[in-house]
């Protein structure tokens, strides 16, 4: 189902079973996969491959040249920066513990984030930082930083 009050920009493909809706936007030469689900205003810059099972809860904004692979979960609110690469079953949140939306992670340009991370609410990750497979990311990491672990700790720079 692709809502009539989507923008797609050209040359955009787009597999079977995709739920885009109003107030989508996506830009030129994007890639999106099967059994996606883009909630409302969800903007996706130019050259994303957005890979199959990828779900949005809507406003969100993704960046120019991002790769979100399989079974990624963004949550409302969440940002991520230009020529990011975000490995598969990584968990955003945007709720606190009472349940209450405070914003979801903003990821920054050139960030590497790994297989089956979580990504706390309200935190950001800095400009060409990493975060290791399986980490448990509740701080924020400030730029040109390698972090590990559950929860996620500073390994080293980058």
């Amino acid at each position: 189902m692709i809502s009539e009050k989507a923008k797609i920009g050209e040359n955009v493909e787009i597999g079977n079973y995709v739920v885009i809706e109003e107030g989508v936007e996506i830009g030129d030469g994007t890639v999106i996969k099967h059994f996606v689900e883009l909630r409302k205003n969800t903007i996706i810059g130019k050259n994303c491959y957005i890979d199959s099972r990828v779900s949005s809860s809507g406003e969100c904004i993704i960046g120019n040249n991002v790769t979100l692979r399989y079974d990624t979960i963004i949550a409302r609110g969440c940002v991520i920066g230009d020529n990011t690469y975000v490995c598969p079953r990584v968990m955003t949140n945007n709720l606190d513990t009472g349940k209450e939306s405070i914003g979801g992670a903003k990821v920054g340009k050139n960030c590497f984030i790994g297989t089956n991370t979580v990504l706390h609410h309200g935190i950001t990750i800095g400009d060409n930082s990493v975060t290791g497979s399986m980490a448990f990311v509740n701080k924020s990491i400030p730029e040109n930083e390698i972090w590990l672990g559950s929860p996620a700790k500073f390994f080293k720079k980058k």
